[in-house]
């Protein structure tokens, strides 16, 4: 019976597990994938104390400090299939393959998952020239044209970082303006050889065995067509809330984990940190995710020490 059950392998749930350690719980971290959504950021600028640093690089760091407690963390890769609330109070994990593990509490830091354009043609040439990870990908594309959908800070980081590689990328985006963070946005607009395509939509991805062209809603330099070899979908992301929903935690009309200021869910005993939750108001950064999860876990910390309290005074 671990202390705490912290599902998701990211900034928030590593976050949380260092601070669990050190409040002497015992944890137990799992997740499908090491590293999350920041194994994506290829530039990360914005991490205090480092002024460059690969996203990559910086969640092994993370990984390696959570696992440096030695007993008092155990982690595994696994997915997790449901998660159970028994009379008791305590909590069960059902992993891929049968197993299951047994907490006094939960945080849920699972991240989030690439948000799909549901275009015709997406599915059909996903990984034949779609894919939805600029920073990841565009090695695969040097020399050739490519484009990129979406205007957050992941589309326009994925577009100056492609723009690096690539013969020629065209920034599509529906709006006039970007949303994006102003130094990404000087950045591309800084790329010689990146166009933009601004107030279209793309309504098809085209090709025959791999991508072609992408197709617009309305013309852009007289023609509706835009030939590529490699289009980049980054239009955001959807949180992972479905474990959380399913066991009964009330999300927001975002569909995000609705937390209070202690990460503390609707249900007692489970919290949530990271980009799965609303309590950063949906502001998805490195320093976001790893306040919420110290944050959870000083929270899971304290509510254990009044079970523990309450359970010696009953005993009593």
């Amino acid at each position: 019976m671990y202390d705490v059950l912290i599902i998701g392998l990211g900034a928030a749930g590593y976050t949380a597990a260092i601070y669990a350690a050190r409040y002497k719980l015992s944890v137990f971290i799992v997740g499908a994938e090491e590293g999350g959504m920041g194994m994506t950021a290829v530039e990360v600028g914005n991490w205090p104390g480092d002024i460059d640093v690969k996203g990559p690089d910086l969640m092994e760091r993370f990984r390696q400090h959570a696992l440096s407690f030695g007993d008092a963390v155990s982690h595994r890769l696994s997915h997790v299939k449901s998660v159970e609330r028994v009379p008791d109070g305590t909590f069960v994990l059902h992993l891929d393959g049968g197993g299951t593990v047994q907490g006094r509490s939960v945080i849920f830091a699972m991240g989030s998952y690439k948000r799909h354009l549901g275009v015709p043609g997406e599915e059909e040439f996903s990984g034949k020239g779609v894919t939805y990870c600029a920073t990841c990908d565009a090695f695969f594309y040097r020399g050739k044209d490519v484009a990129v959908i979406g205007g957050g800070d992941s589309a326009v980081e994925g577009a100056a970082i492609t723009a690096q590689v690539a013969n020629k990328v065209y920034l599509i985006h529906r709006r006039g303006e970007f949303r994006a963070e102003p130094y990404w946005v000087d950045e591309v607009r800084r790329k010689k050889n990146v166009e933009f395509v601004l107030e279209r939509t793309v309504v098809e991805i085209v090709g025959e065995q791999a991508v072609r062209a992408v197709r617009l809603d309305k013309e852009w330099n007289g023609a509706q067509e835009i030939p590529v070899a490699g289009v980049f979908i980054e239009v955001g992301s959807v949180p992972a809330t479905d474990l959380a929903k399913d066991m009964g935690c009330v999300l927001d009309e975002r569909a995000f984990l609705r937390v209070d200021a202690g990460m503390r869910t609707s249900l007692e005993g489970v919290f949530g940190a990271g980009d799965v939750s609303n309590g950063s108001n949906h502001f998805a950064q490195f320093t976001t995710a790893a306040g919420e999860g110290a944050i959870a876990a000083n929270s899971a910390f304290a509510y254990l020490q009044s079970r523990s309290v309450e359970g010696s005074m009953s005993g009593g």
